[in-house]
């Protein structure tokens, strides 16, 4: 990157938040998948005004702009594409701006991370529902620009959802605000859905007006373990269908258990084929402990070997310790993984797993199920030795069967993690021709340059 630049960005955002060295290029090369690529110049902003400002020095150059987080996406959505590129980090971006008791709204910026969004807003008794497994480190521009899930999306829907109003930097700095703070409008195009997904293909979000909901005061959790995984799935269908929403209900599989256990010695049933994690919240400590019981006599008449819940709140965060271990857990089992992200019609989860049981058989390497069994957003992780060109090799045929399974049964490629670099190639079978065409109709016309997050989606 030119001198002048960097001089310009300087001005900009001052000593110290413009980064060219090699390491720290190469902090910024990576997210959470095992793609890497290094930009060109990282620089950190710490308002819109300067986003702006670095944008239009960005757009003036001709320099393509890739927006990061945290960087714990599983989609390199956030990983440059080109060596050219500047990474535009809003880390620094993580106030709360506003929270607006009496609107139940919280206005903050794209870098606070979503925990400690969550933890402030229940001071008051409030309550911000999505719940991503990276909710400790990712952030809200970063869960808003995939439209992140997580557990409790089952019940209170996905990040998108709860989006009232949005701040966008635009391609040519421009500073657009979509939405406002009433709960109902329908006034023009639904802005606020267009950016919420787009990977930062389309703008920049610096800020969010989010909806808040009261917080539940009581919830009972359980975990009820099977020897047969359809059992399992036909358990997650009979609860919606006896008009039973939980909060949450995930699924599973005996693998996944085996590696949790050897990791955490938690206690849980290492034999067991698979097992469910069903919670139950609400405002009244009556129906909540209703809901639950209702849940586990459906478990033990659809097959449930053992419904054991929880007694307090330490068994309770040791059941969720263990649900949210199981990434982090299969690394015992191999140097890599690969972690996908399918949804199908909850009908089409006994099929789809003994689908992916198949693939896993044929190529001869393991592949982990667990999920949002509720809404049938599955997570196989397939478990290999990059360094194995072999196992690579087996890698990406194995990744095309898995896509083609879901897309069998009407299902998709993503539920949460988005779309990124690692599920482009699939794309249009997903959508269809015309689709990616209106998309790539909108692209040209917010970014007619192609300078935001070049390479990702359908792009490249």
């Amino acid at each position: 990157m030119n001198k002048t630049v960097i001089n310009q960005l300087l001005r900009i955002v001052g000593k110290g938040h413009v980064l060219w060295s090699p390491e720290d290029l190469a902090a910024y090369s990576y997210d959470g998948t095992f793609a890497e690529f290094r930009p060109g110049l990282v620089v950190l902003p710490g308002t819109t005004a300067e986003v702006s400002e670095v944008v239009k020095v960005a757009a003036a150059e001709r320099i393509p702009i890739v927006t990061r987080g945290m960087g714990s996406g599983l989609a390199a959505g956030s990983v440059p594409a080109q060596s050219d590129s500047m990474v535009v980090c809003l880390t620094r971006l993580n106030r709360i701006l506003e929270l607006d008791l009496e609107n139940a709204v919280v206005h903050a910026e794209a870098g606070v991370v979503t925990a400690d969004l969550q933890a402030e807003v229940e001071k008051v008794g409030l309550f911000y529902p999505p719940d991503p497994s990276s909710i400790r480190h990712s952030t809200l521009g970063g869960n808003i620009a995939c439209n992140a899930g997580g557990p409790r999306c089952l019940k209170y829907g996905v990040t998108g959802d709860y989006v009232l109003g949005l701040t966008v930097v635009l391609a040519d700095g421009q500073v657009l605000k979509t939405g406002g703070k009433p709960i109902k409008d329908v006034t023009g195009y639904d802005l606020n859905g267009l950016f919420a997904g787009s990977e930062g293909t389309l703008g920049i979000i610096t800020e969010s007006l989010l909806r808040l909901i009261a917080r539940p005061r009581f919830a009972r959790t359980l975990l009820a373990e099977y020897d047969s995984l359809a059992n399992a799935s036909q358990t997650v269908n009979a609860i919606l269908t006896a008009g039973i929403v939980p909060a949450t209900l995930e699924i599973m599989d005996q693998t996944a258990i085996v590696c949790i256990e050897e990791a955490m010695h938690l206690g849980l049933p290492v034999d067991a084929e698979a097992s469910l994690l069903i919670e139950t919240d609400g405002a009244d400590a009556e129906t909540v402990q209703r809901e639950i019981d209702a849940v586990a006599l459906i478990c033990r008449s659809n097959g449930a070997r053992a419904v054991k819940a929880a007694n307090d709140e330490a068994e309770r965060a040791s059941l969720w310790k263990a649900r949210r271990s199981i990434s982090p857990s299969l690394a015992r089992k191999a140097p890599n993984k690969l972690g996908e992200d399918i949804t199908v019609p909850r009908s089409a989860i006994p099929e789809v797993v003994m689908r992916l049981r198949a693939i896993s058989e044929k190529y001869g390497l393991p592949i982990v199920i667990f999920g949002h069994a509720g809404d049938g957003n599955l997570h196989p992780n397939i478990l290999f030795d990059k360094r194995d060109a072999k196992q690579w090799h087996k890698v990406e045929a194995m990744v095309s069967e898995i896509f083609a399974a879901s897309l069998a049964v009407g299902g998709t490629l993503s539920g949460e993690h988005g779309i990124g670099v690692l599920k482009r190639p699939y794309l249009e079978r997903a959508l269809g021709p015309l689709s990616i065409a209106v998309q790539r109709g909108i692209k040209q016309s917010l970014d007619p340059g192609n300078l935001l997050n070049p390479g990702k989606m359908f792009e490249g």
